[in-house]
């Protein structure tokens, strides 16, 4: 993974509060280097789908280096490259086009939704449930169901970090329960939006950080 991976800002709609979604500024000490970078990945992939960047977070992704030779690399280089072709103005448009759009946007990233067709249905119950073990609660004024993909990805940013009161096993199993089986036809449907410039490669990240996710848990131990 790279190591130039922007913290995600801690303002997010969909920011778990009173959590700030940082890794950078944990105890080094208490994550290796990995780990600090997949928490990273992931809550990058959550502010992006929460909000459109604002003109900070594009100057960060600008710089972004990835590792060269992988499919997760060729992604952050992609994504930098989506950056510098934008600004906040036509992003924040096309965000506007893809998740909220007139009447509904061009995508519904929520589980129930791609799980069952409809919205709030029995996967949101479950994750509602699963969450209330963890100890996690929804920020204050966010009004979106929490099975939305940004959430989810917050959610697994800090269960990485070890923000969460959660044993280590708890972001294996949540990503397997709640995120493996529907996200990667999300994150390629956003790469493929006919309203996507920018969001194409965020979908490509998105589908990249999923396959790392399920290649390493096959991993013999």
């Amino acid at each position: 993974m790279t190591s130039s991976v922007p913290p995600a800002p801690t303002d997010a709609p969909l920011a778990l509060d009173p959590l700030a979604l940082d890794p950078l500024a944990l105890d080094p000490l208490a994550l290796d280097l990995l780990e600090l970078e997949r928490a990273r990945l992931f809550a990058l992939l959550g502010r992006l789908l929460v909000a459109p960047p604002d003109a900070a977070l594009l100057a960060s992704l600008r710089d972004l280096r990835g590792d060269f030779g992988t499919p997760l690399g060729a992604a952050y280089d992609r994504l930098a490259e989506a950056a510098r072709q934008t600004g906040p103005e036509p992003v924040e448009r096309e965000y506007h086009a893809l998740f909220i759009g007139i009447a509904r946007g061009e995508l519904l990233p929520f589980a129930s939704y791609y799980l069952t067709g409809f919205l709030n249905e029995r996967p949101l119950a479950d994750l509602r449930e699963s969450l209330r073990r963890l100890g996690i609660e929804r920020a204050p004024g966010v009004h979106e169901p929490e099975d939305h993909l940004g959430f989810l990805c917050e959610t697994m940013a800090g269960l990485i970090a070890g923000l969460f009161p959660a044993t280590p096993e708890a972001a294996a199993e949540f990503f397997t329960r709640h995120i493996q089986p529907w996200a990667m036809r999300c994150f390629a449907d956003l790469e493929a939006a006919e309203s996507a410039r920018f969001y194409r490669a965020v979908g490509a990240l998105g589908r990249a950080a999923l396959e790392t996710e399920i290649t390493a848990a096959e991993l013999p131990r």
